[in-house]
């Protein structure tokens, strides 16, 4: 019968992409640029736009400004180019080092307070057991 067949003739139906999964670049910059230099590590903004303009710098082939790091980090940049995104995620692996090596160390503290004490928490047991 015509009409009533049951496959479509006009074009392929869209895939449906929800807006929470995509993320414009800019938006992926900015939280890129935050989380590779953490307000609470380096105390204030200038000090932070100063590390980023010192470690961006030299992977990008534009010159990079404390104005342009600033404008990533508040998210209002216009664009992001390839090589600023590439050197933002290697800031994050730089980052992600160098709070791994703090937390090794303050682990390797932490193991050295806990022997001192069972040491001397068997000390004393045996200290004790010969009285």
């Amino acid at each position: 019968m015509l009409g009533f067949e049951q496959e479509n003739l006009g074009s392929a139906p869209k895939k449906k992409t929800s807006r929470n999964r995509v993320m414009s670049p800019t938006l992926q910059a900015k939280v890129l640029m935050q989380d590779a230099w953490p307000i609470r590590r380096f105390g204030k903004l200038e000090n932070i736009f100063f590390h980023a303009v010192r470690f961006i710098s030299p992977r990008v082939t534009k010159q990079f400004t404390p104005r342009r790091a600033r404008s990533i980090w508040e998210g209002t940049a216009r664009r992001i180019d390839s090589d600023e995104m590439d050197a933002l995620r290697a800031a994050i692996i730089e980052e992600a080092h160098r709070e791994q090596q703090e937390l090794r160390a303050r682990l390797a503290a932490l193991d050295k307070k806990v022997a001192a004490f069972s040491e001397s928490v068997a000390g004393r047991s045996v200290a004790g057991a010969g009285e």
